[in-house]
């Protein structure tokens, strides 16, 4: 076995009311925020608004990438890196599961990337940099609000990695 250390620093806010951090917590990485999520039950449970309000309430400004699918698709990724780019995104808040949160943390690294982030997987490209990543998670059970991997899938490729 090889001797290592591994630290991700994770900050965890666990129990009632503790979306209330959220706001300040974005503001101490900028003020433009990337909202991703997938097909709306975010807002029909009405957490959509709560976190809208945590925004608003911090003076930051929100754009969003919604409709991020299961599995979800390199297209996802690209676009909110565009979005990054074009916008000047300063941090990235997914809320949802597994999915949103891996398609997120590729929009982060993709962001630093000049070409298509399916590149990034297929020739094993060092992420060198990467926006922070948020999450407000909604589903626990893939765990990858705690780890910096993700799944990404290519339906041209029908690939997944």
């Amino acid at each position: 076995m090889k001797n290592f250390v591994y630290d991700i620093p994770t900050k965890v806010y666990f129990g009632e009311n503790q979306l209330g951090h959220l706001g300040e917590e974005l503001k101490k990485y900028g003020t433009r925020v990337l909202l991703t999520y997938g097909g709306g039950s975010i807002k029909k449970s009405g957490l959509y608004d709560k976190i809208l309000g945590e925004v608003k309430n911090a003076g930051l400004e929100l754009f969003e990438l919604s409709g991020i699918d299961p599995n979800p698709r390199v297209e996802s990724v690209n676009a909110g890196a565009k979005i990054c780019k074009d916008e000047k995104i300063d941090v990235l808040l997914a809320v949802g599961g597994g999915s949103v949160i891996d398609c997120t943390k590729f929009i982060g690294a993709a962001t630093y990337y000049e070409g298509d982030a399916w590149d990034i997987l297929a020739k094993k490209t060092a992420v060198e940099q990467c926006l922070p990543v948020f999450t407000v998670l909604t589903l626990a059970a893939t765990g990858s609000e705690m780890n910096a991997s993700g799944v990404i899938s290519n339906p041209k490729t029908q690939g997944s990695a």
